[in-house]
């Protein structure tokens, strides 16, 4: 399976960017530096550097790397910079992009002229966001379960997988295993944590505290807190094993934490989303989220809080981009589902406003299309890997089928894992397509014909009678 579909839309003026044409770049050899995850890259020397494609790179990587054929598609290549990631197909140049790279700022960023004019994007070899967990739980070779661990370890760290306490303490005493060993006395251990720092274990988000009110209380008593669980859980690690275990064993321990994580595997977008109106004045402003899109569906997460806003399978959601009508509109992704309102059954409306929805879009057409079943297949795909999302299990008492075939609803719980559908603004339809809100979108039909086939998830018919707002 090859993400060669999709990844971002190709510009109308690709051929012509005013950053100039490569057709005088140097075809001598040149260095290349590839970089992985970690800290570490790989250097190439390579000619014709400015024509070579992500496929010939792919393979002189591969064999520095000495990854097996077997896990050829786990990984792709990415051009990354803090404002902008985008995975490239096996046709594309990086050479090119990079040359293009202020053009694709300008297009899918809201960064500021100097901001892009002093942004450079690195070539980075790291997990293909194609590639199924299923095949991943089956990979022996070390060489590439250590830059899966390490990938997993730094979006752990970083917060893009939010993760709750039991979840990061115990990946941050795996960590801790993999770095020291097992067996080390407490004072060993704890001398350990200490040198290298808590954040080299537990996310960064964590270890800094919650502001003023944790300062007040006392850095120093939060943080022997955090060594003292951390220091728990590698002695149940050390217990457990009689007999030294390999490095790859722990490595595949924090792999199947994280495949536990719904949205792990994800490529991350950068978005924001209406606040609720909140006060007298009624003042809402917006949030900053994270939008993860998966094989198995698209997870809207709050950039601050580290926590699930809403996680939908592809079977229960339909979506749609708008692009902006006059200056000053923004690009909308939006996003349709099954929700309730005082009661009563409704379909809600999700705005995420970014310049990347065209992208989001692409990407969650082009999932849909990868999971549809074939026609001589003769069966549904399936609907995940295996993995039941803690945030779309059906609330207790409710019918299988429920209104249309449609799943249960959404539940309120504390794990930063499960969805938050009562902290969003959105807008809400009825069955029959009565308003329940005046807010109404200028697209709304559109909303209920990008679905993934089969669904569960049962789309409100709008009739002739609803304004276009």
């Amino acid at each position: 399976m090859e993400g060669d579909e999709c990844d971002f839309p190709p510009e109308p003026s690709e051929g012509n960017s005013q950053r100039g044409s490569v057709a005088s770049s140097i075809t001598r050899a040149q260095d290349v530096f590839v970089y992985l995850v970690g800290d570490s890259a790989v250097h190439l020397c390579m000619e014709g550097v400015g024509c070579v494609s992500v496929q010939e790179l792919g393979r002189s990587v591969r064999e520095a790397l000495h990854i097996p054929d077997s896990a050829q598609d786990a990984f792709a290549f990415w051009l990354c910079s803090p404002l902008l990631e985008l995975q490239l197909k096996p046709k594309h140049q990086p050479y090119k992009l990079c040359r293009q790279w202020q053009d694709l700022l300008y297009r899918f960023t809201e960064a500021t002229e100097e901001d892009i004019f002093q942004d450079e994007p690195c070539l980075q070899y790291r997990r293909n966001v194609f590639y199924p967990k299923s095949k991943e739980l089956q990979i022996e070779d070390d060489v590439v379960l250590k830059l899966l661990y390490e990938e997993a370890q730094g979006n752990v760290l970083s917060g893009r997988y939010p993760c709750d306490p039991e979840q990061w303490t115990s990946l941050g005493a795996l960590s801790l295993a993999l770095q020291e060993g097992i067996g080390l006395d407490d004072q060993k251990v704890t001398a350990a944590i200490r040198e290298k720092k808590l954040s080299s274990f537990l996310p960064a988000h964590v270890t800094m505290g919650g502001g003023l009110l944790s300062a007040l209380r006392g850095k120093g008593g939060r943080q022997a807190g955090l060594e003292q669980n951390l220091l728990q859980e590698y002695r149940k690690i050390s217990t457990s094993n009689s007999n030294p275990p390999e490095s790859s064993q722990h490595m595949r321990q924090y792999l199947n934490t994280c495949h536990s994580l719904p949205y792990y595997g994800c490529a991350f977008f950068a978005g924001e989303i209406d606040k609720p109106a909140q006060g007298i004045l009624q003042r809402g402003g917006r949030k900053a989220v994270n939008v993860g899109i998966s094989l198995e569906g698209v997870y809207v997460m709050d950039v601050k809080e580290k926590h699930v806003l809403l996680g939908l399978r592809f079977s229960e959601l339909s979506w749609d981009h708008s692009y902006p009508e006059s200056e000053g509109d923004s690009h909308i992704l939006w996003l349709e589902f099954d929700g309730e309102e005082a009661g009563t059954p409704v379909n809600k409306l999700l705005k995420i406003y970014s310049k990347q929805a065209e992208l989001m879009s692409g990407l969650i057409e082009f999932c849909v299309e990868l999971r549809s079943p074939s026609p001589a297949d003769g069966s549904a795909a399936t609907e995940t890997d295996g993995d039941v999302s803690p945030s779309r299990q059906p609330a207790e008492g409710a019918s299988e089928k429920g209104r249309g075939g449609r799943r249960g609803k959404l539940r309120r719980q504390n794990s930063v894992v499960c969805s938050r559908v009562h902290t969003l603004n959105t807008i809400s339809y009825v069955d029959n397509g009565k308003e329940i809100k005046r807010l109404k979108p200028k697209r709304a039909a559109s909303f209920f014909t990008r679905q993934s086939q089969a669904p569960t998830y049962s789309a409100v018919q709008v009739n002739e009678s609803l304004e276009q707002g």
